[in-house]
């Protein structure tokens, strides 16, 4: 059963993050109308959707399996004395039902109401409620004392800006699929990578900052030295260079690969492989985005160096 925790809480995380940073993404980086418009396009409604319906199924799934877990038998997860004593005295139960709701709430709307500004801001907020209400799902909650709100805060800050970064990268990997079609779409994508390069220098120090707070909490000032001896620590390097390979893949976006479409977006040929190129490489920082939040999933159920 803990590998199923572990995989329903990866989905979570990808799936709030892809709803709450794609939406945002919609605001920030595309035009706000014209053929590239998130309202125009087909796909971020259709893609917003899915996530959030995966969110909500995820959510349900990982209550349940989480609630069989603590009760020590799969078949507490469908005991109603059981599931309320799990919704009302846990964090995790209030938590995922949070989410659950937030992800309902988001798929009708983008189901009912035409794509607009609107929409994509109550996606995103409903996206930011669920991308906040994982923090209740970690070890952030569970820090006791005065530091606790401090740790709560900092792991906040985190997951909502892994949630921008997730977010935009599932969008720029469409876009550059989208971007061979003409020249107002290669337009596009260059101006959103663009747009998107400041953003994401804010977004990867708010990462690390965040990252150091919770490192304090979790690892402890003297516990770094003994990280390669423990199954969490040693996790935890994993995550940290592949952190490290998306902020390598990132700048390499935004210093040479970007300036080179830039310079392409009038040859079409020439255009091509330079969008060929990011594409390469975007999916290659997604994947190890994807991989990073398994193995925060991961960590997550994990007691930390300090309590061990």
């Amino acid at each position: 059963m803990e590998t199923g925790v572990v995989l329903l809480r990866w989905a979570q995380y990808a799936a709030s993050f892809v709803l709450m940073g794609g939406a945002l993404f919609a605001i920030y980086a595309l035009p706000a109308s014209g053929p590239a418009s998130a309202g125009t396009l087909e796909w971020p409604r259709r893609l917003l959707g899915w996530v959030a319906a995966m969110l909500g199924l995820a959510s349900i799934a990982g209550l349940l399996l989480q609630t069989a877990v603590v009760a020590g038998s799969p078949g507490a997860a469908f005991d109603p004395s059981i599931l309320v004593s799990v919704l009302t005295e846990m964090a995790m139960g209030a938590a995922s039902l949070v989410r659950a709701l937030a992800a309902a709430l988001a798929f009708v709307l983008l189901l009912a109401v035409r794509p607009g500004r609107g929409v994509w801001v109550g996606a995103a907020s409903l996206g930011a409620v669920a991308t906040a209400s994982m923090a209740w799902m970690g070890h952030g909650a569970a820090t006791e004392g005065a530091a606790g709100g401090l740790h709560l805060l900092a792991d906040i800050v985190h997951l909502a800006a892994a949630a921008v970064w997730i977010g935009a990268l599932a969008f720029f990997v469409i876009l550059a699929g989208d971007a061979r079609l003409s020249e107002n779409r290669r337009a596009a994508f260059h101006a959103a990578l663009a747009g998107f390069s400041g953003l994401g220098s804010g977004v990867v120090a708010a990462l690390a900052a965040s990252g150091l707070v919770n490192g304090w909490f979790l690892v402890g000032p003297s516990g770094w030295t003994g990280l390669v001896e423990t199954s969490y620590g040693r996790l935890l390097i994993l995550k940290l260079v592949l952190f490290a390979a998306m902020v390598a893949l990132a700048a390499a976006n935004r210093f040479r690969l970007t300036p080179a479409l830039r310079a392409a977006l009038t040859d079409p040929a020439e255009a091509g492989a330079a969008i060929d190129a990011l594409r390469r490489s975007l999916l290659l920082e997604f994947g190890a985005g994807l991989a990073v939040l398994g193995l925060a999933a991961w960590l997550g159920r994990l007691a930390p160096i300090t309590a061990q």
